[in-house]
């Protein structure tokens, strides 16, 4: 039982010392950000607003987030992505049966069905269902292109993307969708297919998507019902300040303004008392930079900037098409979340609900973040692995 617990010991201190330590870093930097910002940002709220303690968000979060590192330090950087020919499969699988039952037994949300009550945790299938098919299309393309399939082949992760999509805009969550459509589509930029095919794929991927938008038009889903179309009304927020996208928008603004380029303090946002309904999930960065100030919230956007930066480099040195394409999924995971929140905060787009990785409040949203990156760090230790043997063998 010692030696066993002594190698265990020994094998995550050989696997730690071969992980990214600046993408780590960064993860856990912008987690205890996150931490700090939501105990700030929701200790009004959870009062007044839903009658718990004023750290209850914070503890909830914090939870969660410490899940999420055990099982990526426990279990994550101990399966060889290779195993994931087998795992990524199943793992869709899971999450395809988790999307249907949201449409009988989920519960709704901010206008959306699309959570599943578990007693203890309200989880949420679609954050799950963007990793899922990273691995999945990782897998397949990795099989695809080594054994030169038919060309028609490479159409059946689509299929399932496709149907993931509905199912997540029908609940209706049109952020999520379009962040599935976004991975998806520069995963297929990425596969190093001829330049003939690709073409025709993409081809085939914009005829898909027009009959999908007629489909979902004259299905009768959600999404285009009064309160979805109504989002699509965003510039000039703060003349529209008695409509909600308007009312919420325009505050976030207040918050800009506030904060100047040094902020209020940690604590003293004025924001945060209800005048910004969601502050501690989709408007937490107005709330960081109302708080914080312009200089530091400057300094977040470049912290993202070189996380997605590292997680290039690690996918740039992949030593298989697979686990490129899995790093290449994780930036493009991230980087549509930025971009849909920044953008939607600045009423650039559509507000469309979408929460920034590790700062805004969401227990499977932040979990499901934190897990592929860990499967990014494996990438980097096979990489560094794969690099000491090559070095060995130019030794013999």
């Amino acid at each position: 039982m010692i030696y066993d617990m002594i190698s265990i010991g020994d094998n995550m201190k050989a696997l730690f010392q071969k992980m990214d330590k600046p993408l780590l870093f960064f993860m856990v930097l912008y987690t205890i950000l996150g931490l700090v910002m939501i105990l700030s940002a929701s200790s009004v709220s959870a009062v007044l607003r839903y009658g718990v303690s004023p750290s209850y968000f914070f503890i909830r979060q914090l939870i969660f987030v410490s899940a999420a590192f055990l099982v990526g330090f426990i279990i994550v950087l101990r399966i060889p992505t290779k195993k994931y020919r087998f795992l990524a499969p199943l793992y869709l699988l899971i999450v395809f049966s988790l999307l249907f039952l949201v449409f009988g037994y989920g519960i709704v949300g901010g206008g959306a069905q699309s959570w599943l009550d578990l007693g203890f945790f309200n989880l949420q299938p679609t954050e799950f269902a963007k990793t899922a098919l990273i691995l999945y299309m990782a897998v397949f393309y990795e099989k695809s292109i080594k054994k030169k399939k038919p060309f028609v082949y490479n159409f059946i992760p689509i299929i399932f993307a496709l149907i993931i999509f509905f199912l997540v805009a029908m609940q209706p969550d049109f952020g999520g969708a379009v962040i599935i459509a976004g991975i998806v589509f520069f995963i297929f930029l990425v596969i190093p297919f001829e330049k003939d095919s690709k073409v025709q794929i993409i081809k085939y991927l914009g005829f898909a998507a027009i009959i999908g938008g007629i489909v979902l038009l004259y299905s009768g889903s959600d999404l285009f019902n009064s309160t979805q179309l109504a989002r699509l009304k965003f510039q000039e927020p703060c003349q529209r300040y008695m409509e909600d996208t308007g009312y919420q928008v325009c505050n976030g603004f207040i918050a800009f303004h506030n904060g100047g380029l040094f902020g209020v303090g940690l604590g003293n946002s004025s924001q945060k008392y209800l005048y910004l309904p969601e502050a501690h999930t989709d408007f937490i960065y107005p709330i960081l930079v109302e708080e914080l100030g312009l200089i530091v919230g400057i300094l977040v956007l470049l912290g993202y900037g070189y996380m997605l930066y590292r997680i290039l480099k690690i996918a740039k040195s992949a030593d298989c098409i697979r686990n490129a394409i899995i790093c290449y999924g994780a930036f493009m995971l991230i980087l549509l979340h930025l971009l849909v929140n920044f953008l939607g905060t600045l009423a650039l787009i559509p507000l469309t609900g979408v929460p920034l990785p590790f700062l805004s409040y969401g227990g499977s949203f932040n979990m499901n973040v934190i897990l592929i990156l860990f499967v990014v760090e494996r990438i980097a230790i096979e990489n560094k692995q794969n690099q000491e043997k090559r070095e060995l063998a130019l030794l013999k």
